[in-house]
């Protein structure tokens, strides 16, 4: 998670199970594959949550979770690969609307700064230019490109049921 809990890492076989943290009062939160692009960290993890699973807006939350793998796929040549196409998608942004984002346009040197930023940033120029719809399609195709190269679950899955895992392999950004 995003807020430095220190998880139970996987080594061959899941983590141990982590129980009602209090890290934004309560549950172990995590973010189903769609919402990723929202949650980027330099390291993910599949998730396995327990218990009574609810969906809040980008996140869900269930009283129990564990980490069940490294998302290997997600690495430094697809941080930089992400980083490039959001790069290019703001560079095409800015062409449309010289006038209104030009300026905003990284460089694409600028994915140093991370695949998070640069994700921000291309949807950040979208609503600028088109509103908060063009910013949340944005952020759909960002995860939709996340979800294909990385192989994760469909980017729609929801939460459905008890335990989820198989069902939409929620993610948990360490």
């Amino acid at each position: 998670m995003l807020t430095g809990f220190a998880w139970p890492l996987p080594n061959g076989a899941p983590g141990d199970w982590v129980e009602e943290v209090e890290l934004c009062r309560s549950g172990v939160h995590a973010c189903r594959p769609g919402d990723l692009s929202n949650w980027l960290a330099p390291v993910l993890y599949e998730i396995e949550l327990d218990g009574d699973v609810a969906e809040a807006g980008m996140k869900v939350v269930a009283p129990r979770g564990r980490l069940v793998r490294r998302i290997g796929a997600w690495n430094d040549e697809t941080h930089e690969e992400y980083s490039q196409m959001c790069i290019a998608r703001a560079g095409a942004r800015a062409a449309s609307a010289p006038e209104l984002v030009g300026p905003w346009a990284p460089p694409a040197a600028a994915s140093a700064a991370g695949p998070a930023l640069m994700g921000y940033i291309a949807a950040r120029m979208a609503e600028a230019i088109d509103g908060i719809d063009a910013h949340a399609a944005e952020r759909v195709r960002q995860s939709a490109w996340l979800v294909e190269r990385l192989k994760l679950a469909s980017p729609t899955a929801r939460a459905t049921g008890s335990r989820l895992r198989s069902k939409s392999s929620p993610v948990a950004t360490v």
